[in-house]
């Protein structure tokens, strides 16, 4: 089988994450009735879920439809700042499918990305390594212009 994570297969903490999967929810759902009863389990797990899988449709579903396209990626992916403010920088999707392999999506200052900063602190704490981030010369290769 085809894999693009074939690095963290071989990885002890995914491997335990993988074989003990079934068990994280159920400890989530106890330890959310005793914290705060039924209206916790319902809303951490049922209204949480919805919401999370909703926000991740809604990036394959409006970033292929409406936004800019930065990069020429060959397909309908596009930028969409509503949907990355929404998704903590998912939404910048158009830079996404250029750079597949990138840790950072919002490429440019004012592009907020909230999953990088959560990654750039992991890598300055010493638990993230080999972080990848685009060239210039891989921005150049994709860009419209190719300038």
């Amino acid at each position: 089988m085809p894999t693009n994570a074939g690095d963290l297969e071989s990885q002890f903490f995914y491997k335990f994450i993988q074989r003990t999967y079934i068990i994280h929810p159920i400890l989530l759902t106890a330890l959310l009735y005793v914290i705060g009863g039924f209206p916790y389990v319902v809303w951490g797990m049922g209204v949480r879920a919805v919401l999370m899988y909703h926000i991740t449709f809604l990036v394959n579903s409006a970033c292929h439809l409406w936004g800019t396209q930065v990069w020429n990626t060959g397909d309908l992916s596009r930028n969409n700042w509503l949907v990355a403010l929404l998704t903590f920088g998912e939404g910048w999707h158009n830079n996404h499918h250029a750079f597949e392999f990138s840790a950072k999506h919002g490429l440019e200052w004012w592009q907020l990305d909230i999953t990088w900063y959560i990654v750039w602190i992991l890598q300055a704490l010493g638990l993230a390594s080999d972080v990848k981030l685009p060239t210039e010369t891989q921005k150049r290769k994709m860009a419209f212009n190719n300038s």
